[in-house]
């Protein structure tokens, strides 16, 4: 009801700001300023309706990438028709006596909501599907020889609800996997938003991508269930079982606080995996000690461990694990990607929020993810595919 109101209010008042800033003055700008609201309005009142009029399960996939598209809709376009009302209403408060209203505040208004329309617009149509390739080396001292080379894919936080209508395009990546020819591929978690459901029979298209030694993969807090308000813990538990046969289906053995030899020529790699629940503040990590348990003397050691935080809380100077990959973070979809320069409001909730990090000879690599969860944009902050080959030093 609250989101109903305002966008009720915004656009009566949007409708006023237009009227009484371009009618006297110039009747184009007037009726092709009403056109593209017009256009934005019927976008955002008929999201708006499919969204609160939808009934199915929440995490049905379609309800999901409504509730997406809704929430961009709202920082596209409710956000700065606010911005443009306050801006114009103080400054006709300001003019109160003359019965006028400072029309640079306007146009500073209609400037700022046009930057943030475009910016959203840009990234929702390109930068969430910008997918680029970050190629990674990692030197392991006193590397068996049969690993030197050995070329690791990473993905991580598919989130499949924004692929929805984009099965082509999420295939296409998977067969752009296969092409990278990797040794293995790894997935540290998060293939939905909610709830099971969303896989939407997606198995069959992750599952196209191979690797030489094989699939792992883990499951991310998103993947237990954690963020749906109709789940009870039964519901949960129920979660996390389908989600551990729907993975396997899409061609990965899951770890769950556990770990698994895979042979090398005469090199032997434990991969193991940590499960994660819970939100950020409150994490709930997987027992690193419990998943190495029994853990005899291999080549090289590999965790998977969605949190990029749980890295110094429970591996650095604790175990002996060579290399952890984490993703989690999304980059906060939004920062700022250059050669020489990356910054993300990420950095403040998450230390390693992207890249590669070392303490002594223990390496951690966060991956930015490959889908969108909750915004359906990313605001130079491109989804990744990550290619990591390990050297020896």
């Amino acid at each position: 009801m609250v989101l109903l109101f305002i966008l009720i209010i915004t656009e009566i008042l949007t409708f006023v700001v237009l009227r009484q800033h371009f009618y006297h003055t110039s009747k184009p700008k007037y009726f092709i300023s009403l056109v593209i609201n017009v256009i934005l309005s019927l976008c955002v009142w008929i999201t708006y309706v499919e969204t609160t009029s939808f009934r199915s399960f929440y995490d049905n996939p379609r309800h999901v990438w409504l509730m997406m598209n809704m929430t961009g809709l709202i920082v596209a376009v409710v956000i700065p028709r606010i911005i443009l009302d306050i801006v114009h209403f103080t400054g006709k408060l300001l003019r109160i006596k003359k019965g006028d209203h400072i029309r640079l505040l306007t146009n500073i208004g209609l400037i700022i909501m046009i930057i943030i329309l475009t910016i959203i617009g840009f990234s929702t149509f390109h930068g969430r599907f910008n997918f680029k390739t970050e190629e990674v080396t990692i030197k392991i001292k006193g590397l068996n020889k049969d690993l030197d080379g050995l070329k690791i894919v990473q993905l991580s936080d598919i989130h499949l609800p924004c692929f929805y209508n984009q099965r082509k395009l999420l295939q296409k990546v998977m067969y752009d996997v296969n092409a990278l020819k990797p040794d293995l591929l790894l997935n540290t978690g998060d293939f939905i938003d909610f709830g099971w459901r969303e896989f939407d029979k997606n198995d069959t298209i992750l599952s196209k991508a191979k690797s030489r030694y094989g699939n792992y993969a883990i499951l991310g807090n998103h993947d237990i269930g954690t963020y749906d308000p109709f789940f009870t813990e039964a519901d949960r538990d129920n979660n996390i079982l389908i989600m551990n046969n729907l993975i396997k289906a899409s061609g990965y053995q899951v770890l769950n606080d556990e770990f698994k030899i895979v042979n090398i020529g005469k090199a032997r790699i434990a991969l193991i995996g940590i499960i994660t629940k819970g939100r950020h503040p409150h994490m709930i990590h997987g027992d690193v000690e419990k998943a190495i348990s029994g853990l005899e003397s291999v080549d090289l050691k590999i965790l998977l461990s969605h949190d990029p935080n749980q890295w110094e809380e429970d591996v650095t100077g604790k175990t002996d694990i060579d290399i952890t990959l984490s993703g989690h973070t999304h980059g906060m979809q939004m920062g700022i990607m250059t050669k020489r320069f990356r910054w993300s409001p990420a950095k403040y909730f998450y230390p390693h929020w992207n890249g590669l990090y070392t303490v002594g000879h223990q390496y951690q690599y966060v991956n930015r993810g490959l889908g969108s969860s909750a915004i359906p944009f990313r605001i130079w902050m491109p989804p990744e595919i990550t290619v990591i080959t390990i050297r020896k030093e």
